[in-house]
Formats: C-alpha cells, sequence, structure tokens
C-alpha cells in the first residue's frame, strides 16, 4: 500500500504544480491591477503606476513569462508575493485560511456522515414512505442553489428568533465584538461563536448530505443481495448485522473516490457561503481579489484550493486502501 500512496502522492503533485501554473497565468493574463490606480482622483503619473506594479510583480506591462518566472521564484521560497498595495499575502491568507477551515470543517464532516449513513437507510427502507421523503429532500436541496439555501435558512432563522424572542442564531459574521467581555466571559463569547456557526454549518452539511445519500443509497442498493451478504445471513449474523458488517463496508469502497471528487463543490459552496454570511475566509478574499484585479492573492488562493482538493484525493487513496484489503495486498494499479 506504501507503494501505492507514494505513485499517488507522485502524480498529485504534478497536477498541484500545473493547476497552480495555469491559475497564474490565467490570473495575470486576464485581470488589470492597473485599473484600481486609474479610478484615483488626482490619476497617479503613469511612470509612478508602472513602478508600483513592477515591484509586486503585477505589471500587465512586462511579459507574462517574466513575471510568471518571479512568481515561481517566490513560490519556491514560499513567498505568494504581494497584494496591489504591498500587504503581504503570506500574512493574509493564513489568517483566512483558519476562519474556512472553520467554517468548512465541521459542516463537511457532519454532511459526508450523515449522507452515508441516511443513504444507507434509504436504501434499506427502498420503497417504503421514509425512502421516498429522504429521497425527495435530497433532490430539493440537489436543485437549490447554495447562495439559494443560505438565504432560505437566514429567513427561517428570523422567523424563529422573531416567534420565540430570542437570538438562537446569528448569521452576520463569524462573532460579534465584545461577546466575550459580558457577564459569561469567555463562555459567552464562544456562545456567540456558536450561534453565528450555526447557519453557515447547516448552508455546508446540508448541500453534502444530499450528495452523498443520492450516492450512497446507489451503492448500498447494489450490494444488499449480493452473495456475500446472503451468505454472512446463511451463517447466523441477522440482516442488520450483515449489512452493518459487509454490505455497507462494501458500498463505503466507491464512496472514497467520490469524496475526493466532491472536495472541489466544498470548496465552491464554501466560497458562497462566507460571502453571503459575511466570513472573512478564503472564498469571499479570492471574489473580492477578482474584482480588484489582484493576480497574487488570485493565484495564491487557487493554489491552495488545489492543494486541498489534492490531498482529500489522497486521504480518499488512503481510506481506498483500508477499506478494500487488495489494495494492500495485491499490485498497485
Amino acid at each position: 500500500m506504501a507503494a501505492f500512496l507514494l505513485r499517488r502522492l507522485a502524480n498529485y503533485a504534478v497536477l498541484v504544480v500545473l493547476a497552480a501554473s495555469l491559475a497564474y497565468l490565467l490570473a495575470a493574463a486576464a485581470l488589470r491591477p492597473r485599473a484600481n490606480y486609474e479610478d484615483r482622483a488626482p490619476r497617479p503619473p503613469e511612470a509612478v503606476v508602472d513602478a508600483q506594479l513592477t515591484r509586486y510583480n503585477l505589471n500587465d506591462r512586462t511579459p507574462l513569462a517574466e513575471r510568471y518566472v518571479t512568481w515561481v521564484s517566490g513560490l519556491a521560497h514560499g513567498d505568494f508575493g504581494r497584494t496591489w498595495q504591498g500587504d503581504s499575502v503570506n500574512e493574509e491568507l493564513w489568517r483566512r485560511v483558519g476562519v474556512s477551515l472553520r467554517l468548512l470543517s465541521l459542516g463537511a464532516v457532519l454532511g459526508s456522515l450523515l449522507g452515508v449513513l441516511v443513504g444507507a437507510y434509504a436504501a434499506v427502507r427502498r420503497g417504503h414512505t421514509a425512502d421516498r421523503f429522504i429521497t425527495l429532500l435530497s433532490y430539493l436541496l440537489l436543485a437549490v442553489p447554495v447562495f439559494v439555501l443560505a438565504v432560505l435558512l437566514q429567513i427561517v432563522a428570523s422567523t424563529i428568533n422573531d416567534a420565540t424572542g430570542v437570538h438562537a442564531f446569528e448569521w452576520v459574521g463569524e462573532s460579534t465584538p465584545g461577546a466575550s467581555e459580558g457577564p459569561f466571559g469567555a463562555l459567552g463569547g464562544l456562545g456567540d461563536r456558536v450561534r453565528h456557526l450555526l447557519l453557515p454549518t447547516a448552508t455546508i452539511a446540508l448541500g453534502q448530505l444530499a450528495l452523498y445519500s443520492r450516492y450512497q443509497r446507489s451503492m448500498m442498493l447494489d450490494v444488499l443481495h449480493a452473495d456475500f451478504v446472503r451468505t454472512a445471513r446463511a451463517k447466523g449474523l441477522r440482516r442488520r448485522d450483515a449489512l452493518l458488517r459487509h454490505g455497507l463496508r462494501t458500498a463505503l469502497i466507491p464512496m472514497t473516490t467520490y469524496f475526493a471528487y466532491t472536495s472541489g463543490l466544498l470548496l465552491l459552496g464554501g466560497m458562497f457561503t462566507e460571502k453571503i454570511f459575511g466570513w472573512h475566509g478564503t472564498g469571499e478574499w479570492l471574489v473580492d481579489s477578482i474584482t480588484r484585479g489582484d493576480v497574487n492573492v488570485v493565484a495564491a488562493v487557487n493554489c491552495l484550493a488545489a492543494v486541498a482538493v489534492l490531498l482529500a484525493g489522497l486521504a480518499s487513496d488512503v481510506m481506498y486502501g483500508i477499506l478494500d484489503p487488495r489494495v494492500r495486498t495485491g499490485p498497485a494499479t
């Protein structure tokens, strides 16, 4: 299995380099950071603008290949460069990564786990009312875009807050300034963070739940009447135990590959969620930077996203190896 993972890691490293390079080249060719200076009053002299942009490797009059080499040289030393205002991309990037992780990690874990369980249950109850209800709910969630779902959750939360007279839900920002300075101190600050986290986490989790439940149901249906499940039952196992020990484990194997595919959709959903709920993470930063033509920021966020997606692919390979003994004992393909 170690040789299999090393080969996969080498492939992923090549893909990261290609994805990061393509992201930078597209951003540098399409975006115009010069426009930020053209809107100023009074407008700076052209020579001053050129000097400023050249200092930050953002001058669109410098050949693209030369700018790319400069960017790669800095990236080799762990430096993503500067924003068009001269701030360090690295410092802001890692701060915003922490915000995005707090938002995405809990929603992704809850959504994937619940999706697998709900999908497996729907397959076992195929044709019953529970299966029909889960199917209808899943299709509704899949049909609703993330930004629409977020707005709908805000409307529901506002209705609940008004009906109960208690602000159980908050949806602007990560926390309220000064919340930890109240009578409950740090405990009050924690409660405030939880209230702000509920709706964005639910937005991410519901989207993941819909995706995983449909795919898991389909995979589970393929193994319900498989020979190994019937053999396990013939040996005395109850139907539930046979499905959990043998059926679910087998049905989870293709789900590991699906996990890698959905990681990109998770990042995209997180970008919309951050923007709607006012979380200052990498997704919101990316959208704002595209608007400003901030090439180095766009390239840095896309590079980080490529690494995240490919790490998800590596994690799916590890889970695949754990669930499927053929990967550990047989030749890697």
